[in-house]
């Protein structure tokens, strides 16, 4: 179904970010697609690469056994002490610069890729202490030093072996040192790869959860403040007015303060019915618990202070918890074009593609926008990574502006008392 509120038809199809990770990557795979050269009994440009990386095995090793053995192991020494943690945080922390060096060495010589880890979300774990957890328990950390602890003996067997080789066993030197940087391929994929799909999932859920119960508690304290400072200052006022109207009528005092009494108390009462009716629609609108998202958003749109055309293509209703996320999503992003894009006009379309729900909201103003820009569009970020979904901001300066946001589909659930209805019929 579409509902336009003004012309000029812009549904952008180009944009896909479910086609990329959050980061903005698309991954790689754990090696290249192109196979390795094969063997040459001539020395050629790659088995000088894998000789050089043989050779540079024994420095490496050294660096990462000594760095290990002085940083990390004096750091688990003194955990029972304030400094040991911190310590042990830091060289942990030291430890996934190692492993990307290696990696990069790995990509350079070997010719294998191995994708980069995600960074540790530090920035949402909390306070000081949280990070400090956070680091100490990176799997990607630790399994960067088991390989730096383990391959000393393995440098020092590929450094004295290919030295020799490059005088004395010319002729096999290729096919050497070949098995030898396979040997190489292997522990590299299997200790500096990324977590796997199970550990990163875990990492995301435990930072999300502290973002999901932040979000709550935010809306909790804005939902007391609004009713504080809004309805129930008025119907301090109502009930004090009507107070003084009664007085007066047990006074026996002239009927036209009265009737000014009760008239004042009356206006009050629809404004404080007003205020509770925002209120409401702020926790969530009745319109879209009872329409959906095209007539709900429709309803947002007409209160920007900028024309907006409105398309929902949506054949059913998505889980009432991705509804109302994208409907307070586009109510945030109508606010920020009101407040600060100078636009003409605005969009807003909203689609399905596969298992994934859509939102793309686009403004001709000034652009400049940024996640980090104080318009709230962190915290919106922060929302729907908490859901497993997207958040793409481009915006440069001078415009237009295009926000887009993904979020997982979820099949709606029949809603008890409907499904309570059926039954009794």
């Amino acid at each position: 179904m579409t509902t336009s509120h003004q012309p000029g038809d812009r549904r952008p199809h180009d944009h896909r970010p479910h086609d990329r990770r959050p980061d903005g990557h698309r991954p790689e795979g754990g090696r290249l697609d192109d196979g390795l050269p094969p063997v040459k009994p001539a020395l050629d440009v790659q088995t000088w690469k894998e000789i050089a990386h043989l050779l540079a095995n024994l420095p490496m090793s050294l660096f990462g056994f000594v760095y290990v053995m002085t940083v990390l192991f004096t750091g688990a020494s003194l955990t029972i002490t304030v400094v040991g943690l911190p310590l042990l945080a830091l060289g942990l922390a030291g430890a996934r610069l190692v492993g990307r060096f290696e990696r990069g060495r790995a990509r350079l010589l070997l010719g294998v890729r191995i994708d980069e880890p995600s960074p540790l979300p530090l920035r949402r774990a909390g306070g000081p202490v949280a990070r400090m957890w956070l680091a100490l328990k990176d799997p990607v950390a630790w399994r960067t030093v088991l390989y730096d602890f383990i391959r000393l003996p393995w440098g020092i067997l590929t450094f004295s072996v290919v030295l020799p080789a490059l005088f004395v066993l010319w002729p096999v030197l290729p096919y050497l040192a070949r098995g030898l940087t396979n040997a190489d391929r292997a522990m590299v994929r299997a200790l500096l790869s990324p977590s796997d799909e199970l550990e990163r999932r875990i990492a995301e859920l435990e930072s999300d959860r502290g973002v999901v119960v932040d979000t709550a508690a935010a809306d909790l304290r804005r939902i007391e403040r609004d009713l504080h400072d809004g309805a129930q200052a008025r119907l301090v006022n109502l009930a004090m007015g009507l107070g003084l109207a009664k007085e007066k009528l047990q006074e026996g005092q002239a009927d036209d303060a009265v009737a000014a009494m009760v008239e004042e108390a009356h206006g009050e009462v629809k404004l404080a019915l007003q205020e509770l009716r925002d209120l409401a629609r702020g926790i969530h609108p009745a319109v879209l618990t009872d329409r959906g998202l095209d007539a709900a958003l429709s309803a947002v749109a007409s209160r920007c202070t900028v024309p907006v055309k409105v398309t929902v293509d949506l054949a059913s209703r998505p889980a009432q918890a991705i509804e109302g996320i994208a409907y307070f999503t586009v109510s945030e992003l109508l606010q920020n074009i009101s407040k600060h894009s100078g636009a003409r006009s605005a969009s807003v379309d909203v689609w399905r593609t596969d298992e994934r729900l859509l939102i793309q909201v686009g403004d001709d103003g000034r652009g400049g926008a940024r996640l980090d820009a104080g318009t709230g569009m962190r915290g919106l970020a922060d929302r729907l990574d908490a859901v497993d979904g997207v958040f793409v901001v481009e915006s440069p300066v001078g415009g237009p502006t295009t926000v887009t946001a993904e979020l997982p589909w979820r099949e709606r659930e029949p809603e008890r008392g409907a499904a309570a209805r059926r039954g009794e019929g």
